[in-house]
């Protein structure tokens, strides 16, 4: 089986949300279809159906959690050496070429992926058209609008 690259943080954020699936979720979960076996009659029970689903989608995710972390491959930036290049888990200030605008993400993995805070995956087209690029390089991305050409302006492993 393949190792996902995953960052130290993020394999945090995934340990915190199994340790909640199964400490809080699973077990309100289980009350909930207890209360709703209570009321008798399972086949027209809306309640129990739904803590039924309730209950699926929580066990589907501690696998799915499980299996992520069981396979990861997890990767401190700040222990990085790199001389330079980016890599998984470097964050990269970038130029706009055309537009002169500037932009920093950070390279991750994909449960960690967040446009909004700046964290970009690593198999999304700007991370691959930046992977093992240096600082001062060019980098062409196929964007849907078109070719976007961006400058590597500084490349930090925080």
């Amino acid at each position: 089986m393949a190792t996902i690259p995953i960052t130290k943080r993020g394999a945090e954020k995934l340990k915190e949300e199994l340790h909640r699936l199964k400490t809080v979720d699973r077990p309100a979960v289980i009350n909930a279809i207890a209360e709703a076996r209570a009321q008798g009659d399972l086949s027209e029970n809306a309640e129990y159906d739904a803590a039924k689903d309730r209950q699926g989608f929580i066990e589907g995710r501690i696998a799915e959690i499980e299996s992520k972390l069981s396979t990861a491959q997890i990767i401190d930036p700040s222990a990085l050496n790199a001389g330079g290049k980016v890599v998984f888990g470097a964050t990269v200030e970038l130029e706009d070429e055309d537009s002169g605008s500037a932009v920093t993400y950070q390279i991750v993995g994909e449960d960690e992926a967040d446009l909004k805070h700046g964290l970009i995956n690593i198999g999304s087209p700007i991370a691959r058209a930046l992977i093992g690029k240096e600082e001062g390089d060019t980098a062409e991305v196929q964007a849907p609008g078109g070719t976007r050409r961006y400058e590597i302006v500084a490349v930090r492993y925080a």
